[in-house]
């Protein structure tokens, strides 16, 4: 939750407050695993989101039973991660989230995020375009 998640919750914050709607949305990322619980984002997904005049003050967390039962949507990045929060959600009793791959958005369909840790700044920007491009078809459709 150091990566693409804190940049698409970032994006997703972004867009709602421009458009004079983050009251009626609640925004939040967490990790599947509990590794780098309390780290901030990557320094180069923080830089990304930087050049794009974007901050974030973000702290990773792992996802809980709570968050099944609260959120309306968990958008996830790829099909490990569905795998993963299917499985969890599956030992939640009044599981309300809808789980999906926030690529199912995308007008160009890309269907994966891929996680950009061992890759460059290239990548990290290439996961901000995509979740812009989800986020903003996400918010468009109807809920």
């Amino acid at each position: 939750n150091i990566c693409r998640s804190p940049i698409a919750e970032a994006v997703f914050r972004k867009l709602v407050t421009d458009e004079k709607v983050e009251n009626k949305w609640m925004t939040d990322s967490a990790a599947v695993s509990d590794w780098n619980v309390g780290r901030s984002p990557d320094a180069r997904a923080l830089s990304c989101l930087r050049n794009h005049g974007i901050e974030t003050a973000h702290k990773a967390r792992q996802i809980t039973k709570d968050d099944f039962q609260s959120f309306d949507y968990i958008l996830c990045m790829d099909e490990s991660n569905l795998r993963d929060l299917k499985r969890k959600s599956n030992q939640v009793k009044d599981c309300k989230a809808k789980i999906e791959l926030l690529g199912t958005y995308d007008p160009q369909k890309q269907l994966i995020i891929e996680d950009p840790y061992y890759g460059n700044e290239k990548d990290f920007e290439t996961v901000y375009e995509q979740c812009v491009r989800c986020c903003k078809a996400f918010l468009e459709k109807p809920h």
